[in-house]
Formats: C-alpha cells, sequence, structure tokens
C-alpha cells in the first residue's frame, strides 16, 4: 500500500494507560478493576511501591498483577473461577437423574416428586448420600426449577367434574 492510497490505517496501542483507565471505568467487577487501574499506574512509569500505596493494598499484589499482566496481557487479569469441591455424580449419573425426574413428572400415576425423593432416589441409585439442601442446587445444576404444582389424584376423571359442573348450577 502506498502512502497516496486513500485508505490510511492507524495501529492503536490497546495497552495505554489511558485505555486501561477506561476499561478500569467501565468494568463492574471491584476487584478487576483495581487490577486494571494498577496496571494503568504501572504503565505510566509508577513503580510498584507507588501503585500499593496508591490503590491501598499489598506490593505483593501489584506484583502478581504486573507479573501476569506482562506474561499473558489483558487476559492474566481475569479472575480465575473459584475451584470448590466438584459434583459427585457423573455426567452419565446426571443424564439418568435428569431422566428419572422427567419422568416422574410426566407420570400420569399422580403422586408427587419431593427432594426427599429425588435424594432418596440418587441413594438407592448411586450410594451418594446428598444433604437435603443440596439436592435444590443439584437440581439447579440439571437445569430445573423447583415448582410444585398440584397433584391429580390417580382415579380423577374429567368427564365426573364437568358432570359435576353442570348439576352445581
Amino acid at each position: 500500500m502506498t502512502s497516496n492510497s486513500p485508505h490510511k490505517f492507524t495501529l492503536l496501542k490497546l495497552d495505554t494507560p489511558e485505555h486501561l483507565l477506561a476499561l478500569s471505568r467501565a468494568e463492574t467487577n471491584a476487584p478487576k478493576r483495581l487490577r486494571l487501574l494498577a496496571i494503568s499506574h504501572f504503565l505510566e512509569g509508577r513503580n510498584r511501591t507507588e501503585i500499593s500505596h496508591i490503590l491501598k493494598v499489598s506490593r505483593l499484589s501489584v506484583n502478581t498483577w504486573v507479573a501476569k499482566y506482562l506474561s499473558q496481557g489483558l487476559a492474566g487479569l481475569e479472575a480465575k473461577k473459584a475451584k470448590g469441591r466438584g459434583c459427585p455424580l457423573s455426567m452419565k449419573q446426571r443424564e439418568q437423574l435428569s431422566d428419572f425426574i422427567d419422568k416422574q413428572s410426566r407420570s400420569t400415576k399422580g403422586g408427587r416428586l419431593t427432594g426427599e425423593g429425588v435424594r432418596a432416589y440418587i441413594a438407592e441409585q448411586f450410594q451418594i448420600n446428598y444433604h437435603p439442601n443440596a439436592i435444590y442446587k443439584l437440581l439447579k445444576l440439571l437445569g430445573f426449577s423447583w415448582i410444585t404444582s398440584r397433584s391429580r389424584h390417580p382415579k380423577q376423571s374429567q368427564e365426573a367434574q364437568d358432570e359435576f359442573k353442570k348439576t352445581a348450577d
């Protein structure tokens, strides 16, 4: 491309102190905002001790953020997902449980599926004991919302109800 060309491309360096400051202002996550501000100050030429005093954080934190930024760029400033304990059920077991819940919810035999019923099914089928509170978290993980409906009695007859309504008037 020649300099006489009507199309001129300007290369913008995104990792400027001003850009990082703008990103920090738009950031809703407070810890990430702090990390972006620290890197903005670093790119302005401030030393890590000054940055830690300005932001009122430890120098070790600033050192960690700068090191991650220098090695990974802006991606290094993202928060890591908390590890925590994983689900004790395997993917196959979760699929089996989802099928069971779906089948029970569509059953025409009446009755209700309760959290205790789901917990008992898991204990019987997979020999895994869940706390009752954890059942509802598991159901949310599986994509179920815990909405109860009025159950239908197995001997319920729509015809009998319609006949009753006619005679009641």
